[in-house]
């Protein structure tokens, strides 16, 4: 297996999340999901320009916390990032109130419940 380098990794982190930014819809999104994404649960509208450059192989989004209104009851588990034409640009299910790539306010979310963004970011291993 290959090792990246500080500057590999930051230039394949730029490449990823730059993807968000594509598209002839609104912003990018953020979906947030219960397991195997039986059921959405929260959908986060991300800014414009979705993720700062990449420092240390790791970009992190921009104009947080971002708050959005519930659309299902659950318990969040995975999420799913979205361009602005809608297309899936990358998943995960490191979902947690801390300490993980996407921190939410809760992860027991009930139906028109607010909920906040406050941390997300992606990592390219080295």
């Amino acid at each position: 297996m290959p090792t990246l380098t500080t500057a590999a990794r930051n230039a394949a982190c730029d490449a990823i999340v730059d993807l968000v930014d594509v598209g002839v819809g609104s912003n990018g999104t953020l979906e947030v999901g219960t397991t195997g994404f039986a059921s959405t649960l929260v959908t986060f509208n991300l800014a414009a320009t979705a993720f700062g450059a990449a420092a240390s192989g790791t970009a992190t989004a921009a104009s947080l916390p971002i708050t959005a209104t519930a659309s299902a009851s659950g318990t969040a588990a995975e999420y799913r990032v979205r361009n602005a034409d809608g297309t899936a640009v990358w998943s995960g299910n490191s979902v947690g109130t801390s300490g993980t790539e996407l921190v939410l306010s809760s992860l027991s979310i009930t139906n028109n419940q607010s909920i906040d963004l406050t941390s997300f970011s992606i990592t390219v291993p080295s």
